[in-house]
């Protein structure tokens, strides 16, 4: 299958329909997880009807589709990304719930030709922050929103203030210096800047902008051991760069600091999120 993807966006798309999407794949309860506190907040911002067209955009292997679909029990959801390992995850587990009223498409959001104004609703679970070009990744997504169609986002506040990334890549540089990642380039925090949002949701021919600030833990794994398994495969490329000795340094300053982090709930980490509202002029 050839996905048409904008050249802004040829990076992502290899990392995210290769190795990076293959581990979010193989690990998808584990991110599912770790993201659970802030899922059902992102529904309930949404304010899905049981007739709404939903549209989930970065969907992953689905979960918050899947659920979106349940409060749209008569409408129905469509969930695109760029990894096509997600995406079969996606459909796998859509089946095996018996969602019908859910359909999974590989796609790159920011020219896929979405039918105009054929969305009551747009969501997306931390699947928004890695366009190229995201000035004309919103207006596209605006155009497949009804007019007073609704948005709800969830992306994450400044690194500085999520504990669960800045500390792993601290830990793991190894007292390398970290240059922080550009304002405008596609990584996790890029919608972390409220202005920034509101100036690209506004541009985009959205109104009514509003930024809500919440924070939950993030869950890492239940116990050490558990956690420390999955955070050294994640940074496995921070660790290659290391020697032998450095490689044991930071891997026992991993688990030396979840220790410290780990209670009756597991491994956990704070985090902050804006959830993000806007409505179709």
């Amino acid at each position: 299958m050839t996905v048409p993807v904008d050249p802004t966006n040829s990076d992502q798309f290899t990392a995210w329909d290769g190795d990076q999407g293959g581990f979010w794949a193989d690990h998808a309860d584990r991110f599912d997880g770790g993201a659970a506190r802030y899922h059902e907040r992102l529904l309930d911002a949404a304010r899905i009807d049981p007739a709404d067209r939903v549209l989930d955009i970065g969907c992953g292997t689905g979960k918050s589709s899947r659920d979106a679909a349940r409060r749209a029990a008569r409408g129905h959801v469509l969930g695109v990304d760029l990894s096509s390992k997600m995406i079969a995850v996606a459909r796998r587990r859509a089946e095996r719930e018996g969602v019908a009223n859910v359909a999974f498409e590989q796609a790159d959001a920011q020219v896929h030709p979405f039918p105009e104004a054929a969305f009551d609703v747009v969501i997306s679970r931390h699947g928004v922050m890695f366009f190229g070009d995201p000035d004309k990744a919103f207006g596209n997504i605006a155009r497949a929103l009804r007019p007073g169609g609704r948005m709800a986002l969830l992306t994450w506040q400044p690194l500085a203030r999520n504990e669960f990334a800045s500390t792993f890549r601290r830990l793991f540089a190894d007292g390398k210096p970290l240059p922080e990642p550009p304002a405008d380039a596609p990584h996790p925090f890029s919608l972390s800047d409220p202005d920034r949002v509101r100036a690209l949701l506004t541009g985009a021919g959205l109104t009514d902008v509003e930024l809500h600030a919440v924070s939950e833990p993030v869950w890492l794994g239940d116990d050490v051991a558990d956690a420390l398994a999955f955070i050294t495969a994640r940074q496995a490329a921070q660790l290659a760069e290391l020697d032998e000795t450095a490689r044991a340094r930071v891997v026992e300053a991993a688990r030396e600091d979840m220790a410290r982090h780990c209670d009756e709930h597991g491994v956990r980490y704070a985090s902050a999120a804006w959830i993000i509202q806007a409505t179709r002029a």
